[in-house]
């Protein structure tokens, strides 16, 4: 729906670029600015940054005269400790967006076009128009999972949300394996925004595989969306390839004080586990009380739920649960229009969530 709003609301100058006239834009979750609403809708964490995230970037502060690290030489080294990896096997980025941009622009072309689910994250088709990449969308199985024989020896360069978004199904490492093991003159990039869900990441495959990048991002488990901190990790050669990318476009591309953050949060992994396990937990618990209600949910591995009713469509519960006060993320796209995705929040907004549903499905909103 914010799509439609965009294209029909938007004018181009005279002056915009032939090139990028057809584009289509990602469209973000909505941000109201409403007090007292439940906001279910961006798979933002409702748990605050971890207090020694919230003091390093403060003290970062007092030298935002300087230009931040460029090599993020100290980010570098808390990361890839973290994943038990060298340093010149990771590059921190502008949120994970903006390593999967460079992605797009260093391993895809005429001759190593895109490929990525028909359902999947909206920014994937959004980077091949920009950069004029041929891409294949392949559909998902009735289920929503991925059909793994359709990825294999496809020589293309190919992109997975695993788990995927927004149905949150997760596929298992051995079968990305298959993938990445059937493609090798073509990078494989697995995008695990949600990995730390209860999900099972590929980074120790990089050694195995050089041709497969693994992106994370800090704004989900570690609570850092408005903070914008992703990374990748793979081979030092691709890591060379897209530094070259970042080196030509932005070399100063993560902030001090977000760097600061993302070192804090990295040394508080036991505030961003129990923080995880809350949400897993509240996640479980949301999905056996919508069952209950005798909604259909997705297997999810993330901090979201992808939930449709037999009865009542998407559109009509999303605008009955915006009446309340309730904001959750509605796809007008044919296959999933039906369905909404809901954040993962606190057990009260929750409880709140699934009562203001169980009032819809008894009013039988049409």
């Amino acid at each position: 729906m914010a799509r439609r709003v965009w294209r029909a609301t938007i004018t181009m100058s005279r002056f915009f670029s032939s090139d990028y006239r057809s584009l289509t834009p990602y469209t973000p979750g909505e941000q109201p600015q409403i007090r007292n609403l439940i906001k279910l809708n961006t798979n933002e964490s409702p748990f605050p940054p971890s207090e020694k995230a919230v003091r390093a970037a403060a003290e970062a502060a007092d030298s935002l005269h300087l230009y931040s690290d460029p090599t993020a030489k100290k980010l570098h080294e808390a990361i890839a400790k973290k994943l038990g990896v060298d340093v010149d096997e990771v590059l921190a980025t502008n949120g994970s967006d903006e390593i999967l941009n460079f992605a797009f622009m260093a391993f895809c072309d005429a001759a190593h076009p895109a490929a990525f689910a028909d359902l999947t994250y909206g920014f994937y088709p959004v980077f091949a128009q920009l950069n004029g990449i041929p891409y294949t969308e392949i559909p998902l199985s009735e289920d929503f999972t991925i059909r793994v024989e359709d990825y294999i020896g496809i020589n293309k360069t190919i992109f997975i949300a695993n788990p995927n978004a927004p149905t949150g199904i997760f596929l298992a490492r051995k079968e990305i394996e298959r993938i990445v093991a059937s493609n090798p003159d073509n990078v494989v990039l697995v995008d695990e925004a949600y990995v730390d869900f209860g999900a099972e990441s590929c980074v120790p495959l990089i050694r195995k595989y050089d041709n497969l990048l693994v992106t994370q991002t800090f704004s989900k488990s570690r609570s850092m969306a408005g903070a914008r901190l992703g990374f990748g990790v793979g081979s030092r050669d691709l890591i060379r390839d897209l530094n070259t990318i970042k080196y030509s476009t932005n070399p100063y591309n993560v902030n001090a004080m977000t760097m600061a953050a993302g070192i804090g949060a990295l040394a508080d992994e036991a505030y961003t586990k129990e923080n995880c396990r809350q949400i897993i937990e509240n996640r479980e618990w949301t999905k056996r009380t919508l069952d209950s209600l005798g909604f259909v949910c997705t297997d999810s591995m993330t901090n979201f739920l992808f939930v449709k009713h037999p009865q009542i469509g998407g559109e009509a519960i999303y605008r009955a649960l915006r009446e309340r006060g309730i904001l959750v993320r509605h796809f007008a796209l044919p296959r999933i229009k039906d369905y909404n995705r809901i954040t993962v929040s606190t057990r009260e907004h929750m409880r709140i969530l699934t009562e203001a549903l169980s009032e819809i499905i008894g009013g039988n909103v049409s």
